[in-house]
């Protein structure tokens, strides 16, 4: 057994980092320290004047691990990173930032791509972002591939004698695939574009507007409309001039912010002295209501935002100094060096201010006014949102409570006050002509799907093979017995079971359901003529006409769409595997290994098929045997 009190004893007296963990060997908080026996201690000390959440988390710490470092920096880098991986409950850590797109031109590409993505990666690569409006982004870059014709595809090697796609035959692309693009003109493009989205599209959009005029003049209203949509895209990616500096420094401004008890940090970025737009960085907390100073919540942003970008600002200014700000300076400054080695920006430092005059400092008041109107509207936002959900609720649970009555069961039903949401699960069957026929379970708690939670079911019982109803009842015995058996992935129950379909589903799923004892309400979701939710099916036939409930209606939709997308997308993967993989395994001396090395070298079927001779050489395992083979089976030789 862990002894705490035997463990402080030995800790060194060097820096280093700690980490707090539970009784289930999770780790609950990583912290760094000058001198580790010394800073672990404190928090041990009976006497010592802790804040409600230190409190709440030395009440869960079972034992402590810890690391050492040669230095207090290193000590520091450690503790981001470890903070990354474990995500810790106590520590205040920065919500994922993949919920913003970016703009990447792959640069480092001999022909770069324009595309959108998530992530951010020291690649060489330039991204611009991130931007709130995510619309905005898809018609930026549908504008750019309607100017541009550059590449589309993500293919950087071709065979020989490819046929170029559409997009070269429609004028959308040059043609990199048959070398018919000139590399001189294309990398004028990409600089171009480059331009455009460092903000310099003054005349790109004095074009735009009159192509738009001229479209308007034609009555060409359509056209003129699709102009005008692409100016405003423009307009919400940052064209808005609210504010300017004198200097052209790229520079940051950071507000702790708190709203409906939700920490947040407001980043408000001026670049070539313009205040452009605003982004809310939501930082989870283990209870807000123990609070987080400001000077916590900036820190936390600083070290988990600023390194994983891939380019930092040049200056970051603050309402007040945070407490190892020197120790901060020094991580931005290694950051930094990591990318102008990588070649995602420029040799660099940047610095931390907290302005009292001049510019900066009505740069960092705006900033703060605007700040005021962001809390206000995430309120009421809040509140809006809290509305919803308590509105939804009470119609689900009338749904819950209606199926329980005709079914003679005991449901759970959640009681004002509680902050639990109901736990949905949709099922739904799908094959094709009879075969291959697949299940598929989506998770939804509240009007949020719990993606984690998604499963997928290939139906193997024989006789269940295209029957709807035989499918159903094997994905709820395995789903039922699953978690009867303390699997881990179906653990949780469902607070209630939406069906794709009608009477006959439901009663298929109720007689599982009533074997194995439980008391979960089933219902069935019913389609019209043009296959969109029409009812909600009850075990006795009754229906609620969803026409008529607004709320119901949008939710119910939602889920059946999504439930019915989640099983054909797996029911056409399966069967398209299928499809390849019986057609390499036909072919003599094509073992596994090979026909793994041939799809991951070719990366289709019909590529392998117009290969030559030496082309399928090229693949390591592929010997002159199995490339004639391959041939023949064919039909080339």
């Amino acid at each position: 057994m862990f002894n705490i009190e035997e463990e402080l004893k030995k800790l060194p007296l060097s820096p280093g980092v700690y980490m707090h963990k539970d009784s289930l060997g999770n780790v609950i908080y990583v912290g760094k320290a000058i001198k580790l026996r010394n800073r672990v201690s404190q928090y041990f000390h009976k006497n010592s004047q802790h804040t409600p959440k230190v409190l709440a988390m030395v009440e869960n710490i079972a034992e402590f691990d810890y690391i050492t470092c040669a230095t207090e920096m290193e000590a520091l880098i450690l503790e981001c990173n470890l903070i990354k991986k474990y995500m810790p409950k106590y520590n205040i850590l920065l919500k994922d930032g993949k919920t913003y797109p970016y703009i990447e031109v792959t640069v480092s590409e001999e022909f770069p791509r324009v595309v959108r993505t998530r992530e951010v990666k020291r690649d060489g690569n330039k991204y611009f972002g991130p931007y709130s409006d995510s619309g905005a982004v898809s018609r930026i870059i549908k504008l750019i591939d309607e100017i541009y014709p550059v590449k589309k595809c993500k293919t950087k090697e071709f065979p020989a004698n490819v046929r170029p796609c559409l997009n070269y035959y429609i004028g959308k692309c040059k043609g990199i695939c048959i070398n018919a693009a000139d590399k001189s003109e294309y990398d004028e493009m990409i600089e171009s574009i480059l331009k455009i989205l460092n903000g310099k599209d003054a005349k790109l959009i004095k074009d735009l507007k009159g192509k738009m005029l001229e479209a308007s003049d034609k009555l060409e209203y359509e056209e003129a409309a699709k102009y005008r949509d692409y100016i405003n895209a423009f307009k919400a990616l940052g064209e808005t001039q609210r504010a300017t500096m004198a200097s052209d420094r790229d520079v940051d401004v950071l507000l702790p912010l708190a709203a409906q008890n939700s920490q947040i940090v407001a980043q408000y970025k001026v670049r070539e002295g313009k205040l452009l737009g605003r982004e809310i960085h939501y930082m989870d907390e283990a209870d807000p209501e123990l609070g987080g100073s400001g000077n916590e919540l900036i820190e936390a942003f600083i070290k988990q935002y600023y390194t994983r970008s891939a380019k930092l600002p040049k200056e970051i200014l603050l309402t007040e100094h945070i407490d190892e700000e020197e120790l901060v300076k020094g991580l931005l400054d290694n950051t930094n060096a990591e990318n102008a080695k990588a070649k995602s920006d420029t040799a660099h430092r940047t610095k931390i201010t907290v302005p009292e005059r001049g510019e900066k400092k009505a740069i960092l008041d705006l900033a703060i006014s605007d700040s005021l109107q962001v809390v206000k509207g995430l309120d009421e936002r809040a509140e809006r949102d809290a509305e919803k959900r308590d509105n939804l609720r009470n119609e689900i649970t009338k749904l819950i409570k209606r199926a329980s009555d005709i079914e003679g069961s005991v449901p759970y039903i959640i009681e004002d006050g509680d902050d639990r949401e109901y736990r949905i699960e949709a099922y739904d069957i799908s094959n094709m002509n009879g075969l291959d026929t697949v299940g598929a379970m989506v998770v939804y708690e509240g009007a949020k799907p719990v993606r984690n939670d998604y499963r997928k079911f290939k139906i193997k019982s024989a006789d269940a093979e295209g029957d709807d109803y035989a499918s159903l009842q094997e994905v709820i015995y395995r789903r039922l017995k699953r978690a009867k058996d303390n699997d881990a992935g179906f653990n949780r129950y469902p607070d209630m079971f939406f069906i794709d379909g009608g009477l006959g589903q439901v009663h298929a799923v109720q007689n599982v359901v009533a074997a194995f004892r439980m008391s979960i309400p089933v219902v069935g979701l019913a389609k019209d003529d043009v296959h969109r939710t029409r009812a909600i099916i009850f075990g006795d036939g009754t229906e609620i006409e969803l026409r008529d409930e607004p709320m119901l209606y949008s939710y119910c939709g939602r889920i059946q769409e999504e439930v019915h997308r989640f099983a054909i997308t797996f029911q056409r993967g399966r069967r398209t595997s299928k499809m390849t993989k019986s057609a390499l395994e036909e072919i003599p001396g094509i073992g596994p290994a090979r026909r793994k090395e041939l799809l991951r070298h070719f990366k289709n079927i019909e590529s392998i098929k117009r290969a030559s001779y030496d082309e399928l050489l090229e693949c390591d395992s592929i010997s002159s045997k199995a490339a004639e083979n391959i041939l023949e089976y064919f039909g080339k030789k």
